[in-house]
């Protein structure tokens, strides 16, 4: 046993002694710990050496095949293809259709006094593709009636484009306030379309102008016979040759009559002379009339003279002048009673102007308006 030993230690000794032998020799001024790290360095180089050596391919047949590193080719986006025109829809073709053109009497808002009978009217146009018969209807539809029929049947065939003049009777209701009544038509299947509106204001207002009184506030203009206008003082004279205008209370008349409120108004003096008065703004009051008689002053005998002229009433509004009616009278020993509708006036406010003409000679043209006056009856 212990030459065995003996033996072991030896050849310990000798494979020690036999590395040191082919280990590199380090420089003398190398520190002690040089060899091991050296050693260390070599063991891990020849480890990383292993590590690559398995994990490289064993033969050239098993080399994975080689990758393709190209980018892949992308398709062009196809090309862009506009959508059609949107085409406008095609209108549809109405039958029973109607557009309102216009009020013809009674704007909106007009102001009436209570119980007060009057004529709405509307303009419409068939704006559709069927005729309109007397067996289509105006009927009411709601809000306010007013006094008006349920319904009531056109008086005459309209055509498409054409337009009528649809009027219902009314009556202004008895208590102060804003009114408003809707209607439609209605075709013979009982269909109804369009509708429109009276739209109206009861007051109870103070109405009535009297042009006699208020003669003096006029502006009185003589005329005519080729001559420019000359601006007229009330009162005369009548001796004035660009005319004049005065009041005769009393004076005898052609008929033999002598009334209260006469205004005299006579032309100038020259052939187809004339005189006028513009009187101030007033606003008409629905269902108000002008009245007045008209004719001439007698000679002092009592007799006509040769008087003949045109007697004209007039308006201004909006700095137009419109008329609203004229008579031609002769001295024949009779008045000539006017009473004139204002209510398609009513709600505006308007310059009453009376004229009179001379028709031919001016020479005993000695016109007079009897009590000329706007009154609410």
């Amino acid at each position: 046993m212990r030459r065995s030993n003996r033996l072991s230690l030896a050849l310990a000794v000798l494979v020690v002694a036999a590395l040191a032998c082919n280990l590199p020799q380090a420089a003398p001024s190398a520190e002690p710990n040089a060899a091991f790290t050296a050693a260390a360095l070599t063991v891990a180089a020849q480890l990383t050496q292993v590590a690559q050596t398995q994990s490289a391919p064993t033969s050239a047949g098993s080399l994975p095949p080689p990758t393709n590193t190209s980018l892949p080719t992308i398709a062009p986006p196809p090309p862009t293809i506009a959508p059609p025109p949107t085409l406008p829809p095609t209108p549809t073709q109405i039958c029973d259709a109607a557009a309102f053109v216009t009020d013809v009497t009674v704007p909106d808002g007009t102001v009436f006094a209570p119980n007060t009978a009057f004529v709405k009217t509307w303009r419409l146009k068939n704006v559709g593709t069927c005729s309109w018969t007397p067996s289509y209807t105006i009927v009411f539809d709601h809000g306010d009636q007013m006094s008006g029929p349920s319904a009531q049947a056109l008086t005459s065939n309209v055509n498409p484009g054409q337009t009528v003049d649809l009027s219902v009777n009314l009556v202004s209701p008895a208590v102060n306030g804003s009114y408003k009544g809707y209607w439609k038509l209605r075709n013979p299947s009982g269909v109804t379309f369009t509708q429109f509106y009276a739209d109206i204001k009861v007051a109870v207002t103070s109405s009535g102008f009297d042009l006699y009184t208020r003669a003096p506030d006029a502006a009185w203009i003589g005329g005519g016979g080729g001559g420019g206008g000359t601006i007229l003082t009330f009162g005369g004279p009548d001796s004035d040759l660009n005319g004049f205008v005065m009041y005769r209370s009393g004076f005898l008349l052609e008929d033999g009559s002598s009334p209260s409120k006469i205004l005299e108004t006579h032309p100038k003096w020259v052939g187809d002379g004339v005189i006028s008065g513009e009187y101030p703004a007033y606003t008409i009051v629905a269902g108000e009339r002008f009245r007045a008689k008209i004719g001439f002053l007698a000679k002092a005998d009592g007799t006509c003279g040769a008087g003949k002229v045109k007697f004209q009433l007039n308006y201004k509004e909006g700095g137009s002048l419109h008329p609203l009616g004229t008579w031609t009278k002769n001295c024949n020993g009779n008045l000539m009673t006017l009473d004139v509708d204002l209510s398609s006036l009513a709600g505006h406010s308007i310059r009453l102007v009376l004229a009179v003409l001379a028709d031919g000679p001016a020479s005993q043209d000695w016109a007079v308006w009897v009590a000329p006056r706007v009154v609410l009856p």
